[in-house]
């Protein structure tokens, strides 16, 4: 049996993996010494959080169809269990964030993490896009790739600005 989810599944996994990704760049800002670097990084934190409220808003916009379940969710397994993917594939902080960031890290190697990150948050979505039904609210979940989308090429702009300045 394959496994089709509605929009408002794919709109629960988008909210965590940006509560995800706001916790990313506030544990990363915390390990920067140059205020200019944590300045950006609280600034791509609030953008996440920002992301969070459009992708909620989003959510709230669903038609009684598109929050119509697919498969049968005895006991809300199937919330469980699209929370714990997105937690495993973007934004995976349940491991010591020290593990991945020291602080010793320049900040262009976490706008190239982050880049990477938010690059994997668009496969995510486009794999989860082809699981929602075009009558549950496929366009919905194509949104949420555009929003993405125009977050790394914000990172990509701030790392080629970084490469440019003198030191």
């Amino acid at each position: 049996m394959s496994l089709e989810f509605n929009a408002d599944e794919i709109f629960q996994m988008a909210l965590r993996i940006e509560t995800n990704g706001v916790r990313f760049y506030k544990r990363a800002a915390d390990g920067i010494g140059n205020t200019a670097g944590r300045q950006l990084l609280l600034r791509l934190a609030a953008m996440e959080e920002t992301h969070e409220k459009i992708f909620a808003r989003m959510r709230e916009g669903l038609t009684d169809q598109e929050r119509k379940k697919k498969v049968y969710d005895r006991g809300g397994e199937s919330s469980e269990y699209l929370r714990a993917w997105a937690d495993q594939n973007v934004f995976d902080l349940r491991s010591d964030p020290s593990e991945k960031l020291t602080g010793k890290e320049n900040l262009g190697f976490i706008l190239q993490t982050a880049i990477a990150l938010e690059k994997d948050s668009i496969v995510f979505y486009v794999g989860m896009k082809d699981a929602v039904p075009e009558r549950l609210g496929r366009g919905k979940v194509e949104e949420i790739i555009q929003e993405e989308l125009r977050h790394v090429a914000l990172l990509s702009r701030e790392l080629e600005t970084l490469r440019h300045q003198p030191f």
